[in-house]
């Protein structure tokens, strides 16, 4: 299977997130880069495809907001990081404010998802490695592996969060359909809800969502994937979420994938994005599901007995002495 990935994507390096009431290491860090590079030597350099696939999903104010908000900040006469520190209350109109200040808390949701100075470079060119493995797919491959970094699956058309700025996933479906594609399933397995992808697709019937994650009543993003969002309008029934309670183990989270897939091969798509998160695994430190190493493999052969064309696009992992590992066996599961 081939693999995509830019060294550009090592250049968003935030020092510091909000968690729990506490400033600490940012947890997407350089370190989840070596160690998935450790396991897939012989990646692929992405082409470039431009900024036309991401305004097929994205806002172009906010992407504009992205290329300058680093450099606003800076000139603000602010350190480090570009953070959010307040945000617009529910219902209120929107209102056209210039402070830098103002624009990160319009654009984003959380405080666990600053500016950095290199992050509009590597969100862009994590973008280009995933329309990169559509391509290879769509090409004729039967899949392939976009290295995406930092994840997507929480990035809305106009706003950030959850380590997520553009939303890899939606952009590279949005690409599939411009170019002969039609129905497309996103079947997410990170352990947090697709939150971003969902909200994009919601009103869509030519789009199936489905999402395996951790209950939001207790877990991140908490306001989105429920089990009662099925969709809107045309996109009524299109959109399944199955939350999982944590210490959620394999035995179990295997049968609410077997649920999943038999929706997906209802839909019976042309093509299947998968944005995987290796977050679900027991060690990870940000996570609290029971998954081995050794199930990722089985994970994969699941998915992958559907027969479908496939993309899959990286989300998140933490356990950085298991990171590599994890990902080699979810792969392994395809190659079988």
């Amino acid at each position: 299977m081939k693999a995509f990935f830019s060294d550009h994507q090592s250049r968003h390096a935030p020092a510091l997130e909000l968690q729990n009431g506490a400033l600490v290491p940012h947890a997407e860090s350089q370190a989840r880069v070596d160690a998935i590079k450790s396991v897939l030597p012989d990646l692929q350099i992405p082409a470039d495809f431009g900024l036309d696939p991401i305004l097929a999903i994205h806002d172009p104010a906010y992407i504009d907001f992205l290329k300058r908000a680093h450099n606003d900040w800076l000139a603000a006469g602010r350190p480090g990081d570009a953070f959010p520190y307040v945000f617009p209350v529910r219902g209120r109109r929107p209102l056209n404010l210039s402070r830098i200040d103002a624009e990160l808390g319009q654009y984003a949701y959380d405080c666990g998802t600053p500016v950095a100075a290199g992050t509009w470079e590597t969100v862009y060119w994590s973008v280009q490695s995933a329309l990169s493995g559509l391509m290879h797919v769509l090409n004729g491959a039967q899949r392939a592996f976009a290295f995406c970094r930092p994840p997507g699956h929480h990035a809305g058309r106009d706003y950030m969060g959850g380590y997520s700025y553009l939303n890899t996933a939606a952009i590279a479906v949005a690409h599939a359909q411009a170019n002969w594609v039609g129905r497309v399933a996103v079947l997410d397995v990170d352990y947090h809800h697709g939150n971003g992808t969902q909200d994009i697709f919601y009103d869509r019937g030519d789009v199936l969502t489905v999402s395996l994650h951790a209950d939001p009543k207790m877990d991140y993003p908490f306001y989105w994937g429920h089990a009662d969002e099925t969709g809107s309008g045309q996109g009524n029934g299109f959109n399944l979420n199955l939350p999982m309670p944590r210490g959620t183990v394999w035995s179990d989270y295997k049968t609410t994938l077997q649920q999943a897939l038999e929706r997906v091969e209802a839909f019976d798509p042309e093509l299947l994005i998968v944005p995987f998160g290796a977050d679900t695994y027991v060690g990870d430190p940000i996570s609290f599901f029971s998954i081995e190493t050794a199930d990722y493999t089985e994970m994969a052969r699941m998915i992958a007995a559907l027969g479908k064309p496939t993309l899959i696009c990286m989300e998140g992992g933490y356990a950085l002495d298991a990171l590599g590992a994890n990902v080699s066996a979810f792969l392994k599961g395809f190659e079988g």
